[in-house]
């Protein structure tokens, strides 16, 4: 991300895309001369899906560029296969330089959209983050309510969390 600058978000994305495909080519592959090779077949795959007469000979932008050296830099240090840990992370740095929050809502049965939309609006209201990003699950074992969770914050307002605290508090009493 420092290196990459304002291109951080487009190399990003670039990574996640050119990252599939060598995921699932057969075998390992590691070192510095499969490094050197990877990288012209990736240079050679840019230049052909590039479309334009004025296309052949440009050079690929910044966040392909960064995207293609990142690649063969995990190659050739062995690390690539990492590369599905990296990703969420690099994700979560890239929302949090921009001011987005992601968190998870558990919810008993399917939520609906007025009520996702007026929690985020809320949580963006009170935290003053730019935007939210929600993952929402349906987890029947709740049994009713939600539990959120947004980073090491938790909210646990469903009704199986609830006769947990109950069932607590009268043993000890008892």
């Amino acid at each position: 991300m420092a290196v990459s600058g304002d291109n951080a978000e487009g190399a990003f994305e670039c990574f996640k895309a050119l990252a599939q495909p060598i995921k699932s080519a057969r075998g390992a592959f590691f070192g510095h001369n499969a490094a050197v090779e990877l990288e012209a077949m990736l240079r050679d795959s840019v230049a052909a899906s590039a479309s334009g007469a004025n296309a052949a000979g440009a050079e690929p932008s910044a966040a392909v560029e960064y995207a293609i050296r990142f690649i063969c830099l995990l190659v050739e240090k062995n690390y690539f296969r990492y590369v599905d840990i990296l990703l969420p992370v690099i994700e979560r740095k890239l929302d949090e330089k921009k001011g987005v929050l992601s968190l998870s809502l558990e919810a008993a049965s399917a939520v609906d959209g007025g009520f996702e939309a007026e929690l985020a609006r809320t949580i963006r209201e009170k935290t003053g983050a730019a935007d939210v990003k929600m993952k929402t699950s349906v987890k029947p074992e709740l049994l009713g309510g939600f539990r959120l969770r947004i980073g090491g914050f938790y909210i646990d307002a469903s009704l199986k969390g609830q006769l947990a605290k109950m069932k607590a508090d009268l043993e000890a009493v008892i």
